[in-house]
């Protein structure tokens, strides 16, 4: 593998990373949403998957975002009668995500994102001195 299809892997790192860091800021900010109408749905955390794609001009495998899915855990209930999304019982569905889930994950990406970042800046700075030394 040379330094450009390090940067490349990087890159797609990168971008992957991206993608599953502002999934985790949607489901953070919709972390106390509730339903609207009565028996309606809250909102539903949302998931990343990655896969690997190989670049058969390079040969090189890099990751790539899959798919965004769902969360098909159960929500939780909140007994709110004075919500309009209340049912006959006074219970409001709640989301099915955990801030404490999602700062877990957010970590995780931070610093999948910070070792991407680190094998760009270790390449350039071999170019660098490659260049340097052809002087």
């Amino acid at each position: 593998m040379d330094l450009k299809d390090s940067l490349q892997v990087s890159a797609a790192g990168l971008k992957a990373q991206g993608t599953r860091v502002r999934i985790i800021a949607e489901n953070v900010a919709n972390s106390e949403s509730t339903a609207i109408t009565p028996n309606g749905d809250p909102y539903r955390r949302k998931t990343v998957t990655f896969r690997d794609v190989m670049d058969r001009s390079s040969g090189v495998s890099t990751v790539r975002v899959d798919k965004v899915g769902t969360d098909k855990s159960e929500f939780g209930l909140k007994y709110d009668p004075s919500n309009p999304g209340a049912n006959a019982q006074g219970y409001v569905k709640t989301p099915n995500v955990k801030p404490l889930i999602e700062m877990m994950d957010l970590k995780q990406a931070q610093r999948s994102f910070e070792a991407n970042v680190s094998v760009i800046d270790t390449s350039k700075s071999m170019i660098q001195r490659t260049i340097d030394l052809l002087r």
